[in-house]
């Protein structure tokens, strides 16, 4: 236990400072962090259905959720960013309704291979939380906050996320807007 408390919170700083440096961006970052606890919230509530008490196996389980949330969160970034690039290298202007188009056009190009995803991974855990035998109960408390968390974390990547990316853009976008009017009329000012 007093290592798993080292671990947890070491683990978190790892993914965020990874997610800090592949974005290079402290926004699509806290994104993906912020995404965790509600990704986590089926494996809570799974555990929870099934009676079993807190241990190193289901706290083993979370973290292995908590990874799988983030490169969910991740994935699905990268595509929301790539569908905005590729409208921007086309020559067409930012503007809000780009971004919404290019946000429900990443979104939805990556609808087919998150199902895929996480049926897979259903069918491997899936098995794991009906079986008997030696290490079963160890492995079941491992694969009951996966599986719980398969439930909740494809959802929240495939609405949440691409919301927030669409919010935190737009904002960009009336900040800059803001900033070049009152440039203007600065300069408009001085003349």
């Amino acid at each position: 236990a007093a290592r798993l408390a080292i671990v947890g919170p070491v683990t978190i700083a790892i993914i965020f400072l990874l997610l800090y440096f592949t974005f290079r961006r402290l926004d699509e970052a806290l994104i993906v962090m912020a995404s965790l606890p509600f990704a986590l919230t089926g494996g809570i509530w799974l555990v929870y259905a099934l009676g079993y008490d807190f241990s190193i196996a289901v706290a083993v389980g979370f973290i292995a959720l908590a990874g799988l949330a983030a490169e969910f969160g991740v994935v699905m970034l990268l595509y929301l960013k790539n569908a905005l690039n590729e409208r921007i290298e086309r020559g067409e202007s930012l503007t809000a309704n780009l971004i919404a188009d290019a946000v429900r056009d990443g979104a939805l190009m990556r609808l087919r291979p998150k199902a895929m995803t996480v049926a897979v991974i259903m069918a491997g855990l899936l098995p794991i939380l009906f079986t008997g035998g030696a290490g079963a109960e160890v492995m079941r408390r491992i694969a009951a906050p996966l599986v719980g968390g398969m439930l909740t974390a494809p959802l929240l990547s495939l609405f949440v996320i691409p919301a927030a990316y669409l919010l935190v853009r737009r904002r960009e976008i009336e900040r800059n807007a803001l900033a070049t009017s009152q440039g203007r009329i600065a300069t408009q000012g001085e003349t």
